[in-house]
């Protein structure tokens, strides 16, 4: 998990509190540095939304397409109106200061564990003769497993998982490669998807569809 504060008392309680838990936490003190540390992917984002750089409202706008774990905001703000601003901008949840360390750390549990239940819930699915095991990381046809890299799967989990929702290039490269990956996500996308369709596409059947000009979907 990723605890972003400027605070650095804060950020040491809650971090030996969490690490004391059994988890592996990433900290920082600003917005800036934030985004340098979501190169990790973190399960899960506790982010101030008081910081001088870069208020946690902003942040979140500029990572919420880029990441899918839980954002919780952590806030001395108690106005209905904050609320609401921190969940429409794409926060999970919104916690006040000063708070309970445990009661947070419920509220973190409560968030993976509805995380892990998502992913469980689509072990395998099933489309047409094509087969996905989110579990086990493959992908097959018939009875055969299909042979694919890493990020070939990568790819197809993301886009079979928000089937119908359209992901530009640049958006799939951040979310396979990693939010601080250098490269061109144009050329890298473009061959990843053409050699994923020479091994999924079976009897003219296109799982992947290209919006031009847009980018990719999940067609089936």
């Amino acid at each position: 998990m990723l605890v972003v504060d400027d605070e650095v008392g804060i950020l040491n309680f809650i971090k030996l509190y969490f690490v004391d838990k059994g988890y592996e936490v990433l900290v920082a003190n600003s917005g800036k540095e934030a985004l340098q540390k979501l190169c990790e992917k973190p399960d899960l984002i506790l982010m101030d939304i008081m910081m001088p750089d870069m208020d946690g409202i902003e942040l979140c706008q500029l990572i919420r397409n880029k990441v899918a774990c839980p954002i919780l905001f952590l806030s001395a703000k108690i106005e209905e109106q904050d609320r609401i601003r921190g969940l429409s901008v794409g926060g999970d949840d919104y916690i006040i200061k000063p708070f309970s360390i445990e009661e947070l750390y419920a509220r973190v549990e409560a968030h993976l564990r509805r995380e892990n239940r998502q992913i469980s819930n689509a072990t395998v699915k099933y489309f047409g003769e094509l087969w996905i095991d989110y579990s086990a990381n493959q992908v097959g046809y018939y009875n055969e497993a299909i042979n694919l890299t890493k990020k070939e799967y990568k790819i197809i989990e993301l886009l079979s998982l928000n089937k119908g929702q359209v992901f530009s290039k640049e958006r799939i490269y951040e979310r396979v490669w990693g939010f601080c990956a250098e490269g061109d996500a144009d050329i890298a996308i473009t061959e990843h998807i053409k050699r994923i369709r020479k091994k999924i596409d079976k009897q003219d059947i296109e799982y992947i569809e290209t919006i031009w000009g847009i980018g990719y979907r999940w067609k089936k």
